[in-house]
């Protein structure tokens, strides 16, 4: 049986600007079919890392693969077989919104005209009018449909939600999860983490320049705690003193007792047993999120790393 090809394949991937090394040995794997999740702090080296997947940038060292192939010296073929959004989209401000679809859809191996006209009507995007007039969301939804529309094997999708409002961000959402029904691989660089929470199958972590963590959400989760409110009908004896527990909190309300405090994953059915045990009057078990696992591992991050990115792309950008 032949083993799967992954989409994306990247491993110790290292982007030098002189002295700036915005990657710094990266490991990302995007296997077909999935939204992926790709996330990190500013700086952190997400921008340059699909900046290189495209072939925009040349890696200064490591292993750089899409769709199997070197997307530096095969980018023309590769090209048509994805589409990609920005979080800033640049459009030409003389064009109506219907002729940047066009020029936008050129650029792709095929475009289905029926989704196309389906995703103006759901984006509530008027193509008769001139860039130039314009919203900032109205110009990231010319590039939403153009994306969507192509029939892509791949979606690289940078921030592609900024500037939309969140009825049109829940637009985007079902969007997406239909495409990935048709099989449609996703990549998704994002800093809002309900949206990622929503989409991905699995998620990669980045930190100066290194994926730092990977993983579905499932087992992400599982490297922070889980918040827990208790009523029970009897003092929940020896509950403190579990393994795992932190942050507990208790007190005596009439007849009923009140526990509140956050276990570790791993602990979560022995502490319950506790509770069970002690007659559960009402039970309250909020998953750690995704924002709760990014501010753990990310929290103290400084301004030196969005310093090091941005000094990083103005030089290729002058190159």
């Amino acid at each position: 049986m032949t083993a799967t090809v992954p989409v994306i394949r990247i491993e110790a991937l290292t982007k030098v600007f002189g002295s700036v090394r915005a990657l710094d040995g990266l490991d990302l794997l995007v296997q077909p079919g999935e939204v992926h999740g790709f996330l990190g702090p500013n700086g952190a080296g997400k921008s340059t890392t699909i900046r290189v997947l495209l072939g925009l940038m040349r890696a200064t060292s490591g292993r750089v693969e899409l769709f199997g192939g070197d997307p530096w010296h095969d980018a023309p073929h590769l090209h048509a077989r994805l589409a990609y959004v920005a979080g800033d989209v640049a459009l030409w401000p003389g064009l109506t919104g219907g002729q940047c679809l066009d020029v936008l859809g050129a650029t792709h191996a095929r475009v289905d005209e029926q989704r196309r006209a389906d995703l103006i009507d759901r984006f509530d995007l008027d193509p008769t009018k001139r860039v130039r007039d314009y919203s900032k969301g109205n110009r990231q939804k010319v590039a939403l449909i153009a994306a969507l529309a192509a029939d892509a094997e791949l979606l690289v999708l940078d921030e592609p939600t900024s500037g939309l409002d969140p009825l049109m961000e829940a637009a985007f959402q079902q969007c997406v999860r239909e495409r990935r029904d048709d099989g449609v691989t996703v990549l998704l660089s994002s800093h809002i983490m309900g949206e990622v929470e929503a989409l991905a199958d699995r998620v990669s972590i980045i930190r100066r320049g290194r994926t730092v963590i990977t993983g579905t959400l499932a087992d992400l989760r599982r490297h922070t705690r889980t918040t827990v409110h208790a009523v029970t009908v009897g003092d929940p004896v020896g509950l403190a003193d579990s393994a795992g527990l932190a942050d507990h909190q208790s007190e005596r309300r009439g007849e009923l007792f009140d526990s509140r405090f956050t276990i570790d994953a791993d602990d979560l059915d022995a502490v319950i047993g506790t509770l069970h045990e002690s007659g559960i009057h009402t039970l309250t078990v909020t998953p750690p999120s995704l924002d709760a696992l990014f501010l753990q591992n990310f929290g103290d991050e400084s301004d030196d790393d969005t310093v090091a990115e941005a000094r990083g792309e103005r030089l290729a950008a002058s190159r």
